[in-house]
């Protein structure tokens, strides 16, 4: 086992599958059947989910609603999302604890997040997901990933994409010859301003020098060879770039 305790970024889309907006039942059952597969292995997993199959930035401003108020309402969301997958899991994980954890605090539906407490989640085998962000407006979901993923003290953060395989020299849809890293260093991400991750989630993970796993989600099984050691998709670390 390369990794003993991970963190997943999983976007709202995600649990949209093709449809884009709302839930598809497909794509949520392919997401607690990945996360419990790897579960299962004695992996210790935390997920921070998105809201965007919910409320998006741009349908704020194209409503008029200020930035702030159209944060508050996607962090909103993520708690939608959070306890829609902490359905499916328990649902399909034969009696797995999954914790919903918030950093807005709405006791009725989920724990407040507090760092120790969710350590002690995860050393007790339990799932933890994590919504509402950091809990402040102007920030994705993106920063809070890398930024929770340090205070669990989790050994890598893995960046779930919907069909994109990994980071590219250039849009492989636009330019067929197109070539895609294998492995690639924080200032590379940063310097091209490469859309990976948000660049302050960037530089949060390479200050602390957090390896981050950009990788096809719609791959079947593509976590678990990720934690028994296979570079899938592309590695964002302290390494030399590598292309495939």
């Amino acid at each position: 086992m390369r990794y003993r305790r991970i963190l997943m970024k999983l976007s709202g889309g995600a649990l949209a599958g093709e449809e884009g907006w709302g839930f598809a039942p497909q794509a949520i059952e392919h997401i607690a059947d990945e996360v419990l597969d790897v579960h299962r292995m004695g992996v210790e997993v935390g997920i921070v989910v998105g809201g965007g199959n919910i409320f998006r930035g741009e349908l704020g401003e194209q409503w008029g609603i200020e930035r702030a108020e159209a944060d508050n309402i996607g962090m909103l969301a993520t708690v939608i999302n959070g306890l829609m997958l902490r359905g499916a899991l328990t649902a399909r994980g034969e009696g797995s604890d999954v914790r919903v954890m918030t950093a807005i605090p709405i006791n009725a539906v989920a724990e407040p997040y507090i760092r120790l407490r969710a350590i002690n989640h995860l050393e007790h085998g339990r799932i933890i997901i994590l919504v509402a962000g950091t809990g402040n407006p102007y920030v994705t979901t993106d920063y809070p990933a890398v930024q929770r993923a340090l205070e669990l003290r989790a050994e890598a953060l893995l960046a779930a994409k919907n069909g994109v395989d990994g980071i590219y020299t250039a849009d492989p849809r636009r330019n067929p010859a197109a070539r895609r890293y294998r492995t690639i260093g924080y200032d590379t991400v940063i310097r091209q301003n490469l859309r990976a991750l948000d660049q302050s989630a960037v530089l949060l993970a390479r200050d602390h020098s957090l390896p981050v796993h950009v990788f096809d989600f719609d791959q079947a099984g593509a976590m678990r060879r990720i934690c028994v050691g296979e570079d899938v998709g592309t590695v964002i670390a302290d390494a030399r770039d590598e292309l495939v």
